[in-house]
């Protein structure tokens, strides 16, 4: 590597680390919330609702960002809400990742008829806007935090299975596959030891990209008042009652 690698390299990892940081510290908060908070965020208090924060006239040290209409601490709403967007984003794209990356590697090795279906139902979930599906399926169900991580699997499963699905194709054809197969190694064993590791690293890229998607899914939800209902705290929740 020459040494205008090295910098670029080197400035790169520079830039990158006030992003680790801000990701570091919404997974501290998330973590340890129950201890960083001051406050229970639902704990009501009219006589302080409406407090500016700490560096406005009028302001409190014990609320340092104020207190909404019912006088609950906006800074430990902030930190519980963390909490909140990273079970959704963990559970929903954990989930989604494993549901459609395996039906995408049994459409892609077996394919057939089982393969049309997978891949038809994938192209009609990538067909339909995500917000309209998330928000209908919502107000039937209703809203709950395993709801939000239900709709973030139905709807991003199919981006799995797409990508799954696309790498397997190639994979199967491969020479080590046939050796495996001709040794008498089973269906399962074949997809689970010769085609799941090589499919993985292009879908943990992809699990890494949604998480970000997924965390803004719920979040518009929670705007519309169609996510997570109280007493969890939610972010968008707060912008919501906030925007009144």
């Amino acid at each position: 590597m020459s040494n205008g690698e090295k910098r670029r390299t080197s400035r790169l990892d520079l830039g990158m680390l006030p992003v680790l940081l801000v990701v570091l510290l919404f997974l501290v908060a998330a973590i340890f919330a129950d201890y960083l908070a001051p406050y229970d965020p639902e704990e009501i208090n009219l006589e302080h609702s409406f407090i500016p924060p700490s560096f406005q006239q009028g302001g409190m040290r014990e609320h340092l960002l104020g207190t909404d209409l019912l006088g609950r601490d906006i800074l430990s709403g902030l930190i519980h809400g963390a909490r909140v967007s990273l079970i959704v984003a963990l559970l929903g794209v954990v989930t989604s990742g494993i549901i459609g990356g395996g039906l995408g590697i049994l459409a892609g090795y077996k394919g057939g008829f089982g393969d049309t279906i997978i891949s038809r139902s994938s192209d009609v979930m990538l067909g339909f806007p995500t917000i309209l599906i998330a928000l209908i399926l919502a107000i039937t169900i209703g809203p709950s935090l395993l709801v939000v991580c239900f709709i973030v699997v139905l709807v991003y499963w199919a981006r799995y299975a797409r990508q799954a699905r696309g790498e397997t194709l190639q994979i199967r054809e491969m020479g080590y596959v046939t050796l495996a197969r001709t040794a008498g190694c089973s269906n399962f064993t074949i997809m689970l030891r010769h085609i799941l590791p090589n499919v993985m690293s292009s879908l943990l890229v992809l699990a890494t990209f949604n998480v970000g998607t997924v965390i803004t899914l719920e979040s518009s939800l929670s705007f519309l008042g169609a996510g997570v209902p109280p007493p969890n705290v939610s972010w968008d929740a707060m912008c919501s009652e906030g925007r009144e």
